[in-house]
């Protein structure tokens, strides 16, 4: 016994007739007969008495109506509450470094939004959305990534990289002058790893391997005075304050991008996690990506 044929014969009851009850109930008249009839199997008892002419609730069918109604609108209040419980768990969205600054007034609209206090690479977040740890995230991922983890993008900021140089020169620097940086770290330095790396072969800029966790703070300015030349610097270091003698130089021919992506399951189908994502990625427009000197590394989901 279903609900589902609970809510047929109530719909028969109410019309007394096969016919009407199968178009409100948006079914086929056969498929409606045959379903009363395995309810009146499972049940042990006959429902209606029909004919050609006329259907009629049996004595058994008339005793059963009042109990099925008050049985159903029970399972309609648990179905209530389990939808107010479940919009009342925050969206639980983890991100890098990067967040979008008004973040909680494009949010507070549509659901509750806990941003997870565990800062972690790309490659780590973009694996918790698929596990079940996160509902969303704000990271960098390739379209082969979001294929191999089931997981959607969609854009909500990018970066236009600049490097550090010292010395007196201020102006343009081009990609092939420009030096990246690997790092052995891995488990920290993935993604920048797979970017740097394609960044190099796509302009001719020098790749630089290092081993002390230089890609960012104090030790990435060391590595700068120590090269020489114009280090491009990583997402995370965009907003960090230079030291005097250090300054910031656009890196042009090719201008040269990164792309945040809000990531979700392919599978997601929760309204709060959905309007999330709409409230944060509407009209988040091209952002410079498809610019005539716009760079961006193959796989990236953004490239055209």
């Amino acid at each position: 016994m279903e609900l589902r044929q609970l809510r047929y014969f109530v719909a028969v009851a109410e019309e007394l007739n096969f016919g009407r009850a199968a178009a409100r109930l948006l079914i086929a008249g056969p498929s409606l007969s045959q379903q009363i009839k395995v309810l009146e199997r499972d049940l042990g008892v006959r429902l209606f008495d029909r004919d050609r002419r006329s259907v009629a609730l049996t004595s058994d069918g008339a005793a059963l109506l009042p109990h099925v109604r008050a049985l159903l609108e029970r399972a309609d209040d648990l179905q209530r509450r389990a939808g107010r419980l479940s919009g009342s768990k925050p969206v639980r969205l983890g991100y890098v470094n990067w967040l979008p600054s008004d973040l909680a007034a494009r949010t507070s609209a549509v659901a509750r939004v806990h941003v997870d206090a565990w800062v972690a690479p790309s490659h780590a977040q973009a694996a918790r959305v698929a596990d079940g740890g996160l509902d969303l995230a704000v990271c960098w991922v390739r379209e082969e990534d979001l294929e191999r983890l089931g997981l959607v993008a969609r854009l909500v900021g990018a970066d236009r990289l600049y490097a550090v140089s010292a010395g007196a020169a201020t102006g343009a620097v081009p990609a092939r002058d420009t030096v990246v940086l690997l790092d052995e770290d891995v488990t920290s330095w993935a993604s920048w790893n797979v970017y740097a790396e394609e960044l190099a072969r796509a302009t001719g800029a020098r790749a630089e391997r290092i081993s002390d966790g230089g890609v960012t703070g104090p030790a990435f300015f060391d590595h700068v005075r120590r090269i020489g030349r114009p280090v491009v610097n990583t997402p995370k270091g965009q907003t960090a304050a230079l030291p005097p003698d250090l300054v910031r130089r656009p890196v042009v021919a090719p201008e040269v991008h990164w792309t945040w992506s809000l990531v979700r399951r392919a599978d997601e189908v929760r309204p709060a996690v959905l309007a999330v994502v709409d409230a944060l990625c509407d009209g988040v427009g091209d952002l410079g990506l498809h610019g005539a000197q716009a760079w961006l590394p193959a796989g990236d989901p953004y490239r055209r």
